[in-house]
Formats: C-alpha cells, sequence, structure tokens
C-alpha cells in the first residue's frame, strides 16, 4: 500500500473494529410490536430502540473487507477488537494474513502503524473529522462496527414514522448535519444516512444480513459509503467470527526504527 493510503484506511477502521470456532447464525429478525410505545410517545419509543441495541463489555471479530479508496480497490482482512467506551484495536491483514497496519483509537487519541512503509501516526481523536466530520466521535464508531444506533441521533427532536413493515424511520437533526435512520420491525438498525452539504460530508452505512454471536444479533454485512469533499471511502466488511465478552488483549508498541507518517 502506498504512504498516503494510510490515513485513509484508519478512517475505514473508524467508519468503520468465538473461542475456537464462529458462533454464527443467521437469525429471523422477530418483529417488536411497538403501537402502545407510540401511542405513549417518543420517549417510549427511544427507550424501545435503546433495548434492543446490542450491550458489551468486549467484542472481538474478524471481517473480510473490500476496500475503494477514491477509485482504487484493496481486499484485506480487519481483525477488531473493542473495549466498550474505552478502546478500539484493529488489525489490517492483506494476502497470507500479513499484517500491514495496526490500529489502536480510545475517546482522546488515534495511532497507527504502517509496518510496510515503516511509518506511523499519533493524533487526538479530532484528526478523523479530516475525514468524517465534526459529529463522528468515539461512540460512533463503537455504534457502527456493532451494527448498533449511534447514540447521539435518538432525540425526542427527531420525526418518528411507522414503516410499512412494521419498521420506524426516523429524521432530524444535529449540529449541522441531517440524518435519517431506517429500522427494522426488530428495531435493529438497518440504514444509517449523515449529510452536511454545506461542508459537502456524506456518510451512509447499511447493515444487513444479520445473524446471532453468544446469544447478540448483530449484522454480518456492514457497508460504509463516505465522502468528504474529492475524498471518497467504500469499505464492505463481512463478519466471519464474532464473539462477545471474552477476555481481551491489546497489544500496540510503536517500533524505535519506525518515523512519523507525512
Amino acid at each position: 500500500m502506498r504512504r498516503n493510503i494510510l490515513s485513509k484506511l484508519l478512517v475505514v477502521c473508524l467508519v468503520v473494529a468465538a473461542g475456537c470456532k464462529t458462533k454464527k447464525q443467521v437469525v429471523a429478525r422477530t418483529p417488536v410490536n411497538t403501537t402502545n410505545n407510540a401511542d405513549a410517545g417518543k420517549l417510549s419509543k427511544i427507550q424501545a430502540i435503546q433495548g434492543k441495541q446490542v450491550s458489551f463489555n468486549t467484542f472481538s471479530g474478524k471481517a473480510k473487507t473490500k476496500l475503494n479508496i477514491d477509485g482504487k480497490t484493496n481486499d484485506v482482512t480487519l481483525n477488531i477488537r473493542i473495549q466498550h467506551d474505552q478502546k478500539i484495536w484493529v488489525s489490517i491483514t492483506a494476502l497470507l494474513g500479513v499484517e500491514v497496519a495496526r490500529a489502536l483509537i480510545t475517546p482522546d487519541s488515534i495511532m497507527v502503524i504502517n509496518r510496510l512503509q515503516g511509518v506511523y501516526i499519533k493524533k487526538p481523536f479530532s484528526y478523523i473529522h479530516t475525514y468524517a466530520g465534526q459529529q463522528v466521535n468515539y461512540k460512533t464508531v463503537e455504534s457502527l462496527l456493532i451494527g448498533n444506533v449511534i447514540p447521539d441521533l435518538l432525540t425526542p427532536a427527531a420525526i418518528y414514522q411507522e414503516g410499512a413493515n412494521g419498521g420506524v424511520s426516523v429524521k432530524g437533526s444535529l449540529q449541522g448535519i441531517v440524518y435519517s435512520l431506517l429500522i427494522g420491525a426488530d428495531l435493529k438498525v438497518t440504514q444509517t444516512s449523515l449529510a452536511n452539504q454545506s461542508a459537502a460530508q456524506s456518510l451512509q452505512v447499511t447493515n444487513s444480513e444479520f445473524i446471532q454471536a453468544d446469544g447478540k444479533v448483530i449484522p454480518s454485512q456492514i457497508n460504509i459509503a463516505s465522502a468528504v469533499k474529492q475524498k471518497n471511502i467504500q469499505a464492505d466488511l463481512h463478519y466471519n467470527k464474532a464473539e462477545f465478552n471474552q477476555p481481551l488483549e491489546f497489544p500496540f508498541s510503536i517500533p524505535d526504527r519506525f518515523s512519523p507518517a507525512n
């Protein structure tokens, strides 16, 4: 990979990361009756949606990923580990399982090492705003990688409408962005769209092919499309391994011989 791909690849990990065998089972998504909740008002509906999101202490997953960065395509594997509300660790491997990059993301910082070029990035979390907009925070990244609703988007100020198939659509605005959510009858989010026309920024995430891992329902297919002015990234993740609430390690160190990336 070229050096200038390093920072873009990091964004994919962000807006984007079982035992000895995969606990993977395609599940039928059971509708949830929200009629009474709707009658009780928006707060009850918000609470119903929040109650169906995945809660966890740790997550580990392996995702075959197709990247399209400004028209250039690469096939990689993302090994993702998450300590809820604390850190996200991502190892990026290419052909033959060779690790080409590793990232560690916390609510305050972003660090990436590029093993092919012998360089690293060490930045505050706000570095991601160069590519993904100022509304993206650490909780946003966690939510997208697990297939949860972004917490900040579920507010009483939004418009909630019943869908034709028993689902819910949510539309609103937040800090200069216009957003919409499509939520299935089981209250799992299937599509998230964010747009800031004045900044020429957009982000769309589609979740599909829901599976069960350790009793939790998550999407095995997550398609992320991000555009900021002339920068375009498409990442199609397919989880073929997922596990929750197991002890995890997050090894990360910058070798002395590595230099800061340009």
